[in-house]
């Protein structure tokens, strides 16, 4: 069992995935920090956390690509363990700034694994993507799909995994939890906390949210003309409270049992860009105005998990279904905009 003195490093904690991860490792009674810069996250989210956990909402403010101020962050700190969040996530903004992505996802992440190593941490749990699949033949997607990455955002997650191999390779004491996760969406049940990029948002929930809530026109579909049976994209989305509780399982098996792990995270199964968005005019009761445009280079038509590794190393399983993620997606928006439902 895990111990509730159990110190734990989360970084990019300020952002959507990390901020529920906060909530749900607190809950299960790990002894949280946050690092984050809120490059991309919201500077009132460690007070909003307070409010949900009841808890101060211990906090550094630091920059993972800065080396000297990352390793000053575990000084005197005796973490247990990091959950690695802290990366630039959109595929469309690595590929016109490549260098950016790889100073941050790649130098940021031997930055903490170097303060790791110095400070004697052994446990990580690194957030890498279904991204780093590309577009493989065969659904559902297994972890022994060989790795295809299409994009520099890809290619940084895997690099980060590669990475994190070599040094358990070289150091058996050290313990690496891999999650490969499909699509995160929706929000905290109290509405306090959800996705809210700093910067525009790239992902199609928070765009279809824009247009429900009226801050965009319409939705810009892109491709109609998939193998699919809409013949918009297909992917595998997850709620972001099972995502978040995923990532205290992985915790749980390298703390508790030693063992390291590489797994998929996601629903084992997939919804159409149009499915969505027929499910989100449900759950708000607005129209969500929309445009086919072709398709993005690089953007495969179908995408889902296997999930069978995941039930069987860490007792993974996908509780929430579209609607679920859409309708408290939809809430949390109206919470932060006073929409009226």
């Amino acid at each position: 069992m895990v111990q509730v003195s159990k110190k734990v490093l989360l970084t990019g904690g300020a952002g959507f995935i990390g901020s529920h991860t906060y909530v749900e490792l607190i809950a299960a009674g790990y002894d949280v920090t946050i690092l984050d810069n809120f490059e991309n996250a919201r500077r009132d989210v460690p007070d909003r956390l307070a409010q949900i956990t009841q808890k101060t909402t211990k906090l550094i403010e630091c920059d993972i690509r800065a080396e000297a101020h990352v390793e000053a962050a575990f000084r005197g700190q005796g973490f247990d363990a990091v959950v690695h969040f802290a990366a630039r996530k959109s595929i469309a903004e690595g590929e016109t700034d490549p260098l950016g992505y790889h100073q941050t996802n790649c130098n940021g992440l031997v930055n903490i694994v170097a303060a790791m190593q110095t400070h004697g941490v052994k446990a990580i749990v690194f957030s890498s993507s279904a991204a780093i699949y590309g577009s493989p033949d065969q659904m559902p997607i297994g972890e022994d799909t060989p790795p295809a990455p299409q994009n520099a955002y890809a290619w940084t997650k895997l690099f980060g995994e590669e990475f994190l191999d070599r040094m358990r390779r070289a150091d058996p004491a050290l313990k690496t939890g891999i999650l490969r996760y499909f699509n995160p969406v929706g929000a905290h049940a109290s509405g306090l906390i959800g996705e809210d990029p700093s910067q525009p948002p790239a992902n199609l929930v928070p765009i279809i949210a824009r247009v429900a809530s009226g801050d965009l026109a319409e939705l810009t579909v892109l491709g109609d003309d998939y193998p699919t049976p809409d013949g918009t994209g297909v992917r595998d989305y997850i709620h972001i409270g099972d995502l978040a509780r995923g990532h205290v399982l992985s915790l749980d098996a390298l703390l508790g049992q030693g063992r390291s792990h590489l797994v998929n995270l996601g629903t084992g199964r997939g919804y159409s860009v149009m499915e969505v968005l027929r499910s989100y005019a449900e759950v708000s009761g607005r129209a969500i105005p929309h445009r086919i445009v072709p398709r993005r280079s690089g953007d495969a038509a179908t995408s889902f998990a296997q999930t069978r590794r995941a039930r069987e190393i860490l007792g993974f399983e996908a509780e929430h279904d579209l609607r679920s993620m859409c309708d408290s997606n939809w809430r949390f928006i109206c919470q932060r905009d006073t929409v009226t439902v």
